[in-house]
């Protein structure tokens, strides 16, 4: 990754919001793009355009569009940046798990590869973030396995959290008061209906978050319980 070309701040936004996008969709649309961004789709289409000359995406019109060899690499890059940032942050820095997303958004395009991977080193070479989001490898590998929702486990069943894909500060906060974190133990004791409330035990403590919530945490496997 040392030897890799550098990009505009721009158009690294536009890379890794593709990315995240395509992990969800594929091939994304533009107006997709547009809404994660921001900005207009006339703004959108003239940059995707731009990208697509450059061989760093492919764009069909009416279609969508999907990132090259070359796009995703940079793509992860990106993305590498910002998650090891966000960890150094919290471990080193002690900033909060809501305050991070901002500055490490902030700091991604200014730091050098060689500060990243310095960074990493001194954090252990991490597989994740404060989040538990997958740290892309500095070779791009990344974990991509489909993890089970919180939400649609059954109650009685036990696991750990892995990933709160949750960005919105009130809300990890509120997940945060209730040690709702990646490592904690978590029961289901009580689902409602048609979507209502999900009752938890979480580390032997009672808490209730919604459904829609619950949906945005991932967990690991049964088979990665403790005994």
């Amino acid at each position: 990754m040392h030897s890799e070309p550098t990009y505009t701040p721009v158009v690294e936004d536009y890379l890794k919001a593709v990315w995240m996008l395509q992990q969800v969709e594929s091939p994304v649309s533009t107006s997709r793009i547009a809404e994660r961004l921001g900005l207009t789709a006339a703004a959108v289409t003239a940059m995707v355009k731009r990208l697509a000359e450059h061989q760093l995406l492919r764009h069909e019109p009416y279609y969508g569009v999907r990132l090259t060899a070359a796009g995703e690499m940079a793509a992860l890059r990106i993305i590498r940046r910002h998650r090891v940032l966000e960890l150094f942050l919290v471990e080193k820095l002690g900033y909060e798990w809501d305050r991070v997303h901002d500055e490490a958004e902030r700091l991604e395009h200014a730091a050098s590869d060689e500060l990243i991977e310095r960074l990493a080193r001194l954090l252990g070479e991490p597989e994740r973030d404060p989040h538990g989001a997958a740290i892309p490898s500095a070779t791009g590998e990344v974990d991509l396995n489909p993890y089970a929702a919180l939400g649609d486990l059954a109650p009685g069943d036990t696991r750990r959290v892995l990933e709160v894909q949750v960005q919105e500060p009130e809300q990890l906060r509120y997940l945060g008061s209730l040690n709702l974190k990646p490592g904690a133990q978590v029961q289901v004791v009580e689902k409602s209906p048609f979507e209502g409330p999900v009752s938890l035990s979480v580390n032997g403590e009672r808490a209730v978050i919604s459904h829609s919530l619950a949906q945005r945490i991932r967990v690991r496997p049964a088979e990665e319980q403790p005994n």
